[in-house]
């Protein structure tokens, strides 16, 4: 289960999108294409007519892979079996599963802009495909709105030369109930075509039910909590339009021709206005249509436009701190940050049930609990153990596996033999620290130089597998020390948890 690597940024060139502020000519057409074999389809006058629009699929079923079968005319990827597996604890994307109940029993879908160029980002790969822990930041939005499985199509609009890079990304990442969708040369232009994808008759071969709410937001918004959507999405259905708000950080000042303070806001009266933000269809899908060409190509406020042409005043959500947009190159370090911190909250600790690891396989964890949650477990690795195939299906993406041989590379390769038959993607990459033992009166380097090629070359083969191999000695020849030595390694496991440096993978570290 390998996951295909994404381009860093800045990192290989990606076409630059057409999102500009200049003046349009006529509005965007939507593209030409199939569907691709993860769950995206890319859509076009071409298709076949007579395709009855899917239900919403439950994203979160990952126990079984999605098969593939043919519905009206059209492939339509369904996601079948029982409870799957959930993303790691703490990620904004992680709460509790989606009941599958629309906020008032209303349908819902949504519409992700996702055509911007990065300009303010600098570098040639558009922000919305820069990789943050390896994945795109555009598939953390994607997937914040496929958890929620009351929503029933999620549209994202890519600008005409990313549709191939979107579908891969949907197909690699195993995204379900996802249309992709060519976009226009401005923000407005591209959320219009989203929306035509329900209503426009040339499009009708493609029978995307029309949603009675319809949800925004930014591709490059990665973090974004169900509980959020539900409110804004109630608060559409009641008033007609609803957006997330947020307090203003900083003093918003004007400036005199001269370029002189003019004047300034008062602070506690104004909000900055943030995404998920969501509409009655009818009512954002009209005031486009009456759009004027100077509204759809500079305007970028879709509250605006169904106040100003369908007199809808919008009721605005308060918003929670992660509802963020990644829009300069240390956005995304920061969102990398919180990735990481979040997939540092939990690890499982494996110990042999042999007697000599007895006294550190029970102080490790308990030194580790102090800093994350730990779970621990006495097995063989040879065995079948259900218990750790349930932390395995859970998606724990940190594992330390403690053992009294002088290079356990079998064990390590019979955990990643059991991560790869879980079926599970690693969306993230695992961390997997081997802790060797040393009990040895003697002082020499209880590890040679042999093992340590083997380790390393090991280490490199799993990070093809999205799996990161560290190796951790621990010395432990005085007893009145071993706790000071525990609580040295496992300050080596959370810097190496938290860190998840690909660089140092097959390293020995010593404590």
């Amino acid at each position: 289960m390998p996951v295909p690597a994404v381009p860093r940024c800045p990192g290989r060139s990606l076409p630059r999108s057409g999102h500009s502020r200049r003046t349009a000519g006529a509005r965007g057409s939507f593209c030409g294409g199939s569907r691709s074999a993860g769950g995206g389809r890319a859509v076009g006058p071409g298709a076949r007519r007579g395709q009855a629009s899917g239900r919403a699929l439950d994203s979160l079923d990952r126990g079984r892979r999605g098969r593939i079968k043919q519905a009206g005319g059209r492939l339509r990827c369904s996601c079948r079996g029982g409870r799957g597996a959930e993303p790691p604890p703490g990620l904004a994307q992680m709460e509790p599963r989606s009941s599958g109940v629309a906020p008032g029993g209303v349908s819902v879908s949504a519409v992700l802009p996702a055509g911007g160029s990065g300009e303010r980002l600098g570098g040639a790969t558009p922000k919305q495909f820069c990789a943050v822990q390896g994945r795109p930041l555009v598939s953390y939005a994607v997937w914040a709105m496929e958890r929620i499985n009351w929503i029933s199509d999620i549209i994202v609009v890519v600008s005409p030369e990313n549709i191939e890079t979107m579908k891969t990304i949907i197909e690699k990442y195993g995204h379900k109930r996802v249309t992709v969708v060519k976009g226009g040369i401005t923000r407005h232009r591209s959320i219009f075509n989203g929306l035509k994808v329900f209503a426009e008759d040339e499009f009708s071969c493609h029978l995307l039910q029309k949603p009675e709410v319809v949800i925004i937001h930014d591709a490059v918004r990665p973090f974004v909590e169900e509980d959020i959507v539900s409110k804004v999405v109630m608060a559409a259905k009641e008033h007609g339009a609803a957006g997330a708000i947020r307090p203003l950080v900083s003093t918003v000042i004007a400036s005199a021709a001269d370029g002189c303070l003019d004047h300034s806001l008062e602070r506690a009266r104004y909000r900055a206005s943030e995404m998920p933000q969501a509409f009655l269809f009818d009512i954002i899908y009209e005031a486009y249509q009456q759009c004027t060409d100077y509204d759809l190509d500079y305007g970028t406020e879709c509250l605006h436009l169904a106040l100003k042409y369908c007199k809808t005043n919008a009721k605005l959500v308060e918003g929670t701190a992660d509802l963020w947009k990644v829009t300069y190159k240390q956005d995304l370090y920061a969102a990398e940050s919180i990735i990481k911190d979040n997939l540092s909250q939990q690890v499982c600790v494996i110990t042999n049930v042999k007697e000599t690891l007895g006294q550190v396989g029970f102080l490790l964890p308990e030194s580790l609990k102090s800093q994350v949650k730990v779970e621990a477990i006495s097995i063989s690795l040879s065995k079948n153990d259900s218990c750790l195939q349930n932390i395995i299906s859970e998606q724990c993406y940190n594992f330390v596996c403690i053992n009294d041989k002088r290079c356990a590379i079998q064990e390590t390769q019979e955990l990643v033999d059991m991560l790869e038959k879980s079926n599970i993607p690693l969306l993230y990459p695992v961390v997997l620290i081997s802790v060797h033992l040393d009990s040895s009166e003697n002082n020499s380097f209880s590890i040679g130089m042999e093992d340590l090629t083997t380790i390393k070359k090991f280490a490199r083969e799993t990070k093809k597998k999205n799996i990161l191999v560290y190796g951790l000695l621990i010395q432990h020849k005085d007893p009145l020390l071993l706790q000071e030595t525990v609580n040295s390694a496992a300050a080596l496991i959370m810097a190496l948890i938290k860190d998840r440096n690909p660089e140092l993978i097959g390293q020995l570290l010593v404590a």
